[in-house]
């Protein structure tokens, strides 16, 4: 069974109806001014800032960020790449962890129950930069076995846009 409870110790059946408000219009506009915020959800600014604050230190939200238009950045080659390891034990993995973590062109990272061990998000400019991440940075990271590619030719539903 999952464990809802936050590094802090905060539940998220602690979250009540404000809470839930907060996080839901911060994750549409992560922009908005407390002031507005605090509008929209019916509390005034000081409550509203409290709640943040603490919604913040509990982890329930992360951070803020702009969301780019990486095809206007030249950055819309997508590709995701199976990796197998030739060893599992922990040692291996949080050794490839810790390396595929310092590759820029890695978007994500998930560790898979399936007939390979990761799944890779790469992003670059092109089918040649690609080619270069994979073979010369994904390829030598540590207990790499083999990897297989899959080129996305168009994305239908991506979160961050």
């Amino acid at each position: 069974m999952k464990d809802d409870t936050s590094a802090t110790g905060a539940h998220k059946s602690d979250l009540d109806r404000f809470d839930t408000a907060i996080i839901d219009l911060l994750a549409q506009d992560g922009r908005m001014t407390v002031t507005d915020l605090a509008a929209r959800i019916g509390l005034s600014k000081t409550p509203t800032q409290v709640r943040l604050k603490r919604l913040i230190d509990d982890g329930y939200i992360l951070g803020f960020r702009a969301v780019t238009n990486r095809a206007k950045l030249g950055l819309d080659h997508v590709a995701f790449t199976e990796v197998k390891l030739s060893d599992t034990r922990e040692a291996a993995l949080r050794d490839f962890n810790a390396a595929v973590r310092r590759i820029p062109e890695v978007e994500e990272c998930h560790l898979i129950a399936s007939s390979f061990d990761y799944l890779l998000k790469v992003r670059t400019t092109d089918i040649r930069r690609y080619r270069y991440v994979l073979g010369e940075k994904i390829s030598s990271l540590p207990h790499v076995a083999s990897t297989s590619t899959f080129v996305a030719m168009e994305t239908i539903l991506d979160q961050d846009r």
